[in-house]
């Protein structure tokens, strides 16, 4: 750790009076004590731990440009870096002119200046823990994937069995398809929660296809069974039966001719 100490010393000038100087020192790596440089600053790239310098850092295919004080160490770097790349300071190995570097080295004792290179690498046992970790989950997702595919077939023979009733016209109720969607929709829901990588997210993309496959399967079967069901209430016909009665009223083919009860004679009396 760089360590900052003052102290004081007084020499004569040339009209016989003393003048005062601070002097700051440090420590070094190694215990080394020294004289603290000072750089000015009235620059803007300047500040209290020295001057700024441009770095480059080569992740694998990835390069991050960094500006930060020359008097800071690699262990600020690597924490600069983790929020870079999300690999924590602990998990990072840097590396200038081959040599690998230790936390509390500092940049400008190493020889870093403007536009130097540095190579980070992931920590192997680091990289070794996660891919563990990865397989871990992998099986994890296997299993999952495993029990909502059970799932899926019992819900694809009731599809089936749907389709079945409609091609024989027999009558399924709507709340009949809406329940059966309802319950893909949630498989649906249970793959994506389903953190997957490799293999088990290709297995995983696979049963969404297939469960939106029996969606579509569904609604298609819906839209069938309601037009069938218009189409036999519109082939229903309305017959008129016609009520014949005795005096013909009300009778399609009843006859116009009525018989009169009313007799009439014509008797002529003589008088003398």
């Amino acid at each position: 750790m760089k360590k900052r100490l003052s102290a004081t010393s007084k020499c004569r000038s040339g009209g016989d009076q003393e003048e005062d100087f601070g002097i700051d020192w440090e420590v070094r790596p190694g215990g080394l004590l020294v004289q603290r440089r000072f750089v000015a600053s009235s620059s803007s790239s300047s500040n209290s731990d020295g001057p700024m310098i441009k770095i480059k850092v080569s992740h694998d295919s990835y390069h991050h440009h960094l500006t930060l004080p020359a008097h800071s160490t690699f262990g600020d770097l690597k924490r600069i870096l983790a929020h870079e790349t999300g690999l924590e300071p602990n998990e990072q190995r840097l590396l200038f002119r081959g040599k690998e570097k230790d936390d509390n080295e500092f940049l400008h004792m190493a020889g870093l200046e403007d536009m130097s290179k540095v190579i980070l690498m992931e920590d192997p046992a680091s990289k070794e823990r996660k891919l563990e970790e990865m397989k871990k989950n992998q099986h994890k997702a296997y299993e999952a994937i495993v029990k909502i595919r059970a799932e899926v077939d019992n819900l694809s023979n009731k599809v089936a069995a749907m389709e079945v009733d409609v091609e024989n016209s027999v009558n399924v109720a709507d709340k009949q398809f809406v329940a059966l969607t309802e319950l893909l929709m949630v498989q649906l829901l249970n793959l994506d929660s389903i953190e997957a990588d490799g293999e088990a997210r290709a297995q995983r993309r696979l049963e969404v296809h297939r469960v939106q496959g029996l969606v579509d399967a569904v609604d298609n079967l819906k839209a069938r069974n309601s037009i069938r069901l218009i189409d036999r209430r519109n082939s229903v016909s309305v017959t008129t039966k016609w009520v014949a009665f005795d005096s013909g009223v009300g009778s399609c083919g009843a006859e116009n001719t009525l018989q009169s009860s009313t007799k009439i004679t014509q008797d002529w009396e003589s008088f003398d």
